[in-house]
């Protein structure tokens, strides 16, 4: 299901393919001076800026890396503690072990990075190493090949590369565990149904037993929340379940692997899934049938065939 995150969003690089509600920004007052060299475990030296907020450097590592997954909290934040289903924005720089320039970071582009705590999206790395840290911590954390991108790497990331980060856990939210609002009346008998349940287990999707799959786009709600409508700006926090017209065939469901999935809106690169999100109202379940004009065309992707019609029922759990 990764593999298949990574077709509908366009590619970024952390991608593989109780509530928290405190949104504490600053770190604990014992944070490290911003002028001096940083990291008391054996990790390459924040060598400066150092405080939570400051855009780090990196010194180069010593020696062989770390085998297993390493996180040492250089600064621990005042707020509460991530748990599975949360979703965190995270600042962060990037780099390889033995080398001495970053490969990425957030904070040039003022704008922290949304990952959901325990889902689907980005490098199993950064899930281990977030799950149970306080907002408005931060870490330095080395992620060996197996937790990173293996012996395939990803763009300028050498293969087999142990990545560094730092990163600064900015905010914190609980996630909803299902949408709700005002059933909508499904009438069509002509389109599929999508159950109205709203206890985190997945919904029902019944097809129609011989209606043609529809030639424009459809995108309807099932349950009608009160929350503000999507932009193309905004991200969403999603789980599905999503089907082939034809068959009735699933091909991915996020509620199998029990997990979420962040959606920036504007970069889905599938044109019926964006365009049939955008507008509507966030906490909010929706059926989406996308024609294959509107989904991956005449393309083959991953067991998808050709010419497919794609069918989604998307809670869209909250704004990130």
């Amino acid at each position: 299901m990764r593999r298949f995150a990574g077709l509908l969003v366009v590619p970024a690089l952390l991608l593989s393919t109780a509530a928290c509600g405190s949104d504490d920004k600053g770190s604990d007052s014992n944070s490290a001076s911003s002028s001096s060299s940083v990291s008391k475990g054996g990790l390459p030296a924040i060598t400066a800026g150092a405080k939570f907020g400051e855009k780090p450097t990196l010194a180069k590592g010593k020696g062989a890396p770390p085998k297993e997954l390493k996180v040492e909290v250089i600064s621990e934040g005042k707020g509460a503690v991530l748990k599975k289903g949360d979703q965190a924005q995270v600042n962060y720089l990037g780099q390889e072990w033995d080398e001495t320039k970053p490969f990425d970071n957030s904070f040039d582009r003022g704008q922290p990075f949304d990952v959901s705590i325990g889902g689907q999206g980005v490098i199993e790395g950064w899930q281990k190493a977030l799950d149970g840290q306080k907002i408005g911590s931060r870490l330095e954390v080395s992620i060996p090949p197996a937790l990173g991108y293996g012996a395939q790497g990803q763009g300028d990331i050498k293969a087999n590369a142990t990545l560094v980060f730092v990163m600064d856990v900015v905010k914190g939210t609980s996630v909803p565990v299902s949408a709700k609002g005002t059933e909508v009346a499904q009438e069509n008998i002509d389109l599929p149904k999508v159950g109205t349940n709203t206890d985190g287990k997945a919904p029902s999707v019944t097809f129609p037993k011989s209606a043609a799959a529809p030639k424009k786009l459809v995108s309807n709600y099932v349950l009608e929340s009160t929350g503000a409508e999507l932009t193309d700006k905004d991200s969403v926090v999603v789980k599905y379940e999503a089907y082939v017209w034809d068959g009735a065939k699933q091909f991915d469901s996020t509620y199998k692997s029990d997990s979420t999935v962040t959606w920036p809106l504007g970069q889905l690169t599938v044109k019926g899934l964006k365009d049939g999100l955008i507008g509507k109202k966030a906490g909010s379940r929706v059926l989406l049938v996308i024609p294959p004009d509107q989904a991956f065309g005449d393309k083959e992707q991953q067991g998808i065939p050709k010419n497919a019609t794609l069918v989604f029922a998307v809670d869209l759990l909250s704004k990130a």
